[in-house]
């Protein structure tokens, strides 16, 4: 196996930790809301549990990503996904510009992963 294609695997086990640290950061999110300010104490627990999944697998994807970037992203899935389920399971608004600014978030993810890609190949 060649340096070039460990460097691509080990590159996508990243990203795909980075995938997992931003879908466990919308359970956090959706946990502390659910929780109202920790006290009910099945959503809190809940909360610290995606707590500390969502920080082991940023930390991991940041072994191999840029800090910036994978932080950037992380925030982003975080906060598009919390978002959008929290307008389904917790009834929250979501309006039609909010939705086109976190098309436009979801669209600065894209971008930095395409970014990402560029600078391996490079």
């Amino acid at each position: 196996m060649t340096a070039t294609h460990e460097k691509n695997r080990s590159n996508g086990r990243a990203w795909i930790m980075l995938l997992l640290a931003g879908a466990f950061e919308i359970g956090y999110a959706l946990s502390v809301g659910g929780s109202q300010a920790f006290t009910v104490p099945s959503w809190s627990i809940a909360a610290f549990g995606f707590f500390l999944l969502t920080l082991y697998f940023l930390s991991a994807a940041l072994k191999s990503i840029d800090v910036g970037i994978g932080y950037a992203v992380w925030a982003g899935i975080g906060s598009v996904g919390a978002a959008i389920l929290g307008s389904i399971l917790l009834d929250q608004a979501l309006t039609l510009v909010q939705a086109f600014w976190l098309a436009v978030i979801i669209a600065g993810v894209v971008w930095l992963k395409l970014a990402d890609s560029a600078k391996l190949q490079g």
